[in-house]
C-alpha cells in the first residue's frame, strides 16, 4: 500500500515541478520571445505566463527601457585634413521585440558601426571650425540618420550627442593663441572705447562749465547793469524830488540867486579844475562885491599902491 502510494506521488510531484518551472513572470517595461520548436510563435508582454515544456523555448529576453551607448573615441577627419578624436552618446530604446531579435546579428554592436561610420561622413563634409561650431546641427543628422536604419532591427534612436572632441596637440595650441590674440584684440578695443568716451565725457563737462561760467558771467553783468541803472534811477528820482520840492516851496529870486552863488563856489572848489562861467554869471557875481570877495571870483584885486613919479634928472649942462 505505501508503496502504491510513493508510486503515485511521485508523478504528482514531477508534475508540480514541472509545471513550476514552466510558468513565468514577465517584469514591467520587459518582453520575452518565445519560439515553438526553433520557429518564432509570439511575444510575451509583463505579466504571467505557462510556457510549454519541451516544444517552447524562451529565445530572448528585451528590455524595454531607453538604453544609452557610449562609444569611445574614435579618430575622424574633416575636410580640410585634420584629424580629431570624437566620442558619441546614442540614446536608443526597443520598440518591437521580435524585429530586435530576427532583424541583425548583435544589434549593439551594428548600431555602435553605423554611429561610427555616420559620424565620419557627416565631419569629413565639414571643416575644422565648422566642426566645433556646429555639433547641433551633427547631433541632428545623426539621430535622423540613424533612426531611419535601426527601424528594421526594432530599435529607435531617440538622441545623438557628441560627447568629446579632442583636435591635435598643434590644434589646440594654434587655438589658445588664436584665442589668446581675439582677446587681446577685445581688450584694447574696450580700453580705446573706454579712453574715448573719457575724453568726451570731460570735453562735455568742460564744455558745460564754460558754458555755466559764461552764463553765470553774463547774469553778473545784467545784474550789475540793472543795479547801476536802478540807482541812476533812484538818484534821478530823488533829484526830481528835490526840484519838485523846491518847485512847491515857490523860493524867491533871491533865494534861487544864493543857491546860484553856491553852486558857483562849489564848482570853484574843485582841483585842477577849469571852469567856463558864462557872462550873465560873471555880470551877476560883479552886482555883488561881498560874495565876489568871499568867492575869489571878479574885480576884487586889491590895488597895489601907486608907483612913485620917476623925478626929472637936471641936465647939468643947462644949470
Amino acid at each position: 500500500m505505501e508503496f502504491l502510494f510513493i508510486l503515485f506521488l511521485i508523478p504528482v510531484g514531477l508534475l508540480v515541478a514541472l509545471a513550476a518551472a514552466n510558468i513565468r513572470i514577465v517584469p514591467q517595461a520587459h518582453e520575452y520571445v518565445i519560439e515553438f520548436l526553433g520557429k518564432y510563435k509570439k511575444t510575451w508582454g509583463a505579466g504571467l505566463h505557462i510556457k510549454i515544456p519541451f516544444f517552447e523555448r524562451i529565445a530572448k529576453k528585451i528590455t524595454l527601457k531607453e538604453q544609452v551607448i557610449d562609444s569611445p573615441p574614435q579618430p575622424v577627419i574633416t575636410k580640410d585634413n585634420v584629424t580629431m578624436q570624437i566620442d558619441t552618446v546614442v540614446f536608443f530604446k526597443i520598440f518591437d521585440a521580435k524585429l530586435y531579435s530576427y532583424g541583425v546579428v548583435n544589434p549593439i554592436n551594428a548600431l555602435e558601426n553605423l554611429t561610427a561610420t555616420t559620424l565620419r561622413n557627416i565631419v569629413g563634409e565639414l571643416e575644422l571650425d565648422s566642426t566645433l561650431t556646429s555639433r547641433d546641427t551633427i547631433n541632428g543628422k545623426m539621430t535622423a540618420i540613424l533612426d531611419d536604419a535601426t527601424d528594421q532591427w526594432g530599435m529607435k534612436v531617440t538622441r545623438v550627442e557628441l560627447k568629446n572632441i579632442i583636435p591635435p596637440t598643434e590644434i589646440q595650441q594654434a587655438m589658445e593663441k588664436q584665442m589668446k590674440a581675439e582677446r587681446d584684440r577685445r581688450e584694447t578695443l574696450l580700453q580705446a572705447e573706454g579712453h574715448k568716451a573719457a575724453a568726451i565725457t570731460r570735453a562735455e563737462g568742460d564744455k558745460q562749465a564754460m558754458v555755466l561760467a559764461a552764463e553765470g558771467e553774463r547774469d553778473a553783468r545784467i545784474a550789475r547793469a540793472e543795479g547801476e541803472a536802478k540807482a541812476l534811477l533812484l538818484a534821478k528820482e530823488a533829484e526830481a524830488d528835490g526840484i519838485r520840492a523846491i518847485i512847491e516851496a515857490n523860493p524867491t529870486a533871491a533865494v534861487i540867486e544864493l543857491k546860484r552863488y553856491e553852486a558857483l563856489v562849489n564848482m570853484a572848489n574843485g582841483q585842477a579844475a577849469k571852469i567856463i562861467v558864462p557872462t550873465d554869471a560873471v555880470e551877476a557875481v560883479k552886482k555883488d562885491v561881498l560874495f565876489s570877495e568871499a568867492a575869489g571870483i571878479g574885480d576884487s584885486t586889491k590895488q597895489g599902491k601907486p608907483a612913485p613919479a620917476n623925478k626929472k634928472k637936471a641936465d647939468p649942462c643947462c644949470e
